[in-house]
């Protein structure tokens, strides 16, 4: 059954940081694995592949009927214009912070510069925007219902855990220390609750066309991650219909998922 947008009820603060918090754990215990024994290319693949499945399912099975059936056009056309144009701009800034940071390395190589394993500012700065954005999107999953947000909350969780092992990785491979890397991660992951509490305060009390923009926000955002950033890094491997199939078992089991809670 459907959730109104009208009715939808901003969950406790008790609710959203419990919720924030499982995500964040899991992406600090990614990290912790992957400095222990980094995953191989096909299962971190399989894990993006799974990933955006749940992601899309959830956009599919809930947040898209929701919006749908509030009949506000001109509103769903405000959000998702906004929230294409938010992710571009992101990325676009996060791609400049990157460019900065290879020439900075290349200089202090070229230099003779002591190389003590700096901070990769451009990438760590990248990746506590995308965490900021889950956060605030926890927060407009939460708008929408305790169901969606649930949902949300355990499909951003996914997300994450491939987000940590990612990062540790590459810190890893910059010459960073296995605690130092986790370190890194857990300071990054707190990001979440800073988006979870920002979405939370904005979208407190919300009702009518200002959530229809909301979530027409998040649901553009959504889409964003997926087809931008979690399918283009699972395409990096050679794709096999193992790898495939992975979207599609994520996809169906939170649309099972969804029929039954």
């Amino acid at each position: 059954m459907l959730l109104t947008i009208p009715t939808a009820v901003t969950p406790p603060w008790t609710t959203l940081v419990g919720f924030s918090l499982l995500p964040a754990i899991v992406m600090i215990a990614g990290a912790a694995l992957a400095v222990w024994r980094a995953p191989g290319p096909k299962l971190r693949s399989a894990i993006l592949h799974f990933a955006a499945g749940v992601i899309f399912s959830v956009v599919a099975v809930e947040l898209l009927p929701d919006i749908v059936q509030h009949h506000a056009p001109y509103e769903v056309a405000i959000g998702f214009g906004l929230g294409v144009a938010t992710m571009l701009g992101l990325r676009y800034f996060t791609q400049r912070l990157e460019k900065q940071q290879e020439t900075t390395s290349e200089t202090s190589v070229g230099t003779g510069s002591p190389s003590a394993s700096p901070l990769p500012w451009g990438l760590l700065v990248a990746i506590g925007i995308d965490i900021l954005i889950d956060g605030l999107l926890l927060g407009i999953g939460f708008a929408a219902g305790a169901k969606e947000g649930t949902l949300l909350a355990i499909a951003l969780t996914i997300e994450l855990l491939s987000l940590g092992l990612a990062t540790a990785v590459e810190l890893r491979d910059g010459g960073h220390s296995k605690g130092r890397a986790v370190a890194i991660v857990a300071g990054t992951s707190l990001m979440l609750l800073v988006g979870a509490g920002i979405g939370n305060t904005v979208l407190r009390g919300a009702t009518g066309n200002l959530l229809e923009i909301v979530l027409s926000f998040g649901l553009a955002a959504l889409l964003f991650l997926v087809t931008e950033e979690l399918l283009t890094e699972a395409h990096e491997e050679t794709e096999t219909p193992l790898l495939t199939l992975s979207f599609f078992v994520g996809f169906l089991l939170f649309l099972l998922l969804g029929m039954v809670a």
